[in-house]
């Protein structure tokens, strides 16, 4: 198999590890610098060349594109994409999880916990937006981002406006997010591949610094994730749509709340932190994707109209949760369970006796009036604003 990584810095050793581990499974693979290629979109045949000569074939690509060059690099991935060419992180994926606001949009959406953010244009708006958030002192974020880099921590509600106006004046975008005061200094990082977390550390910042990221010199230390943690990360990356993650959470007193999730997570420093090895898994995953490609979901869905497969957190209120799937005649109300991830683990195919629990998320398959009819009403304010 040729594998192509898309990177500017061919001696980055989480590059170098990735090559490793493909020359180590019997694999060829090229790094190739993302700004080397051209792009030519025709009817029915879009091609690259890279440096001027036609690009050589490849069967994957692992992009590991820079946040200076985001928008080329997306544009390049998704040529890659349009070309049949499987690719770990696909540009939607990545360019959602590049855009700190998009990303907390998508996630708010899901059963993922996140801090409270707020994002607001005008000065009047600043102080209900720190209101709304829980008051001082907030994290003020730029949109784009990385390292902890454009992450500030305002004490005062004045500071705060101070610091959003002069961003504002350069035309910075910026997120409000609470303080998660429990969490000061601290995070966890959990490394996704496909389904599963493959390692996990806690970095810890040191002296008076807030951010915890190893690049500002925070500390790391292997960490077991307990199930709670480790459901949290997988489904963050999943409703991102990102193969290859690393999640960042803080640790809140009533549980993980997702920081960020990245798309392009470097492997050297925390495979030097918990000895495990970070690469191999990524490799496997392609070999999965190239060798045994999925179905086309889109083709499968318009077979039969009136039709959907559709993803169903089983909330603890749910009246499916605690009962078997024969109790709940999901057969007969022509509601197909094609399988249930239950922590980090996917079981396939349940039977009729297997019972759904709260947390579980059931991949159900039939039709789309039954399948609504499953989902809880949500709850809408009443006049006063109040749930």
């Amino acid at each position: 198999m040729r594998i192509g990584i898309l990177s500017r810095n061919a001696k980055n050793p989480s590059i170098l590890r990735l090559i490793e581990s493909s020359e180590r499974r019997g694999h060829k693979a090229k790094v190739f610098d993302t700004l080397g290629f051209n792009m030519l979109a025709e009817q029915g045949a879009p091609s690259l060349t890279y440096e001027n000569r036609p690009a050589p074939r490849v069967d994957a690509i692992i992009p590991r594109i820079g946040a200076s060059i985001t928008f080329f690099g997306l544009a390049l991935v998704r040529q890659f994409e349009q070309m049949g060419v499987f690719t770990v992180s696909t540009s939607r994926a990545i360019g959602v999880s590049r855009d700190k606001l998009q990303a907390v949009q998508l996630l708010s959406c899901h059963n993922v916990a996140i801090p409270p953010t707020a994002f607001v244009r005008s000065r009047d708006g600043v102080l209900p937006a720190i209101e709304a958030v829980g008051g001082t002192p907030v994290i003020i974020k730029l949109l784009v981002g990385t390292q902890g880099i454009g992450v500030i921590l305002a004490d005062t509600v004045k500071s705060a406006e101070s610091i959003i106006e002069t961003l504002q004046s350069v035309n910075q975008h910026v997120l409000i997010q609470k303080f998660v005061a429990e969490s000061r200094g601290r995070d966890v990082r959990a490394f996704v591949v496909g389904s599963r977390v493959v390692a996990a550390v806690r970095r810890t910042a040191t002296g008076d610094e807030f951010r915890s990221n190893i690049h500002r010199g925070g500390r790391a230390e292997v960490i077991e994730l307990d199930e709670v943690y480790e459901r949290t990360a997988i489904r963050a990356a999943q409703v991102m749509g990102l193969h290859v993650a690393g999640v960042d959470m803080l640790e809140g007193k009533d549980g993980p709340l997702i920081m960020e999730v990245n798309s392009s997570p470097g492997l050297d420093a925390m495979e030097r932190a918990t000895g495990v090895d970070l690469a191999g898994p990524i490799i496997e995953l392609i070999e999965e994707h190239v060798q045994f490609p999925a179905f086309d979901l889109r083709q499968r869905l318009t077979l039969s109209a009136g039709y959907s497969v559709v993803e169903m957190p089983i909330l603890p209120d749910s009246n499916m949760a605690g009962k078997t799937l024969g109790e709940l005649d999901l057969r007969d109300r022509d509601v197909l369970v094609l399988s249930v991830v239950r922590g980090s683990v996917t079981l396939p195919n349940p039977g009729s006796g297997f019972k759904l629990l709260a947390g579980d998320t059931a991949l159900c398959y039939g039709k789309r009036i039954a399948l609504r009819n499953l989902v809880p009403a949500r709850q809408q304010p009443d006049d006063d604003g109040e749930a």
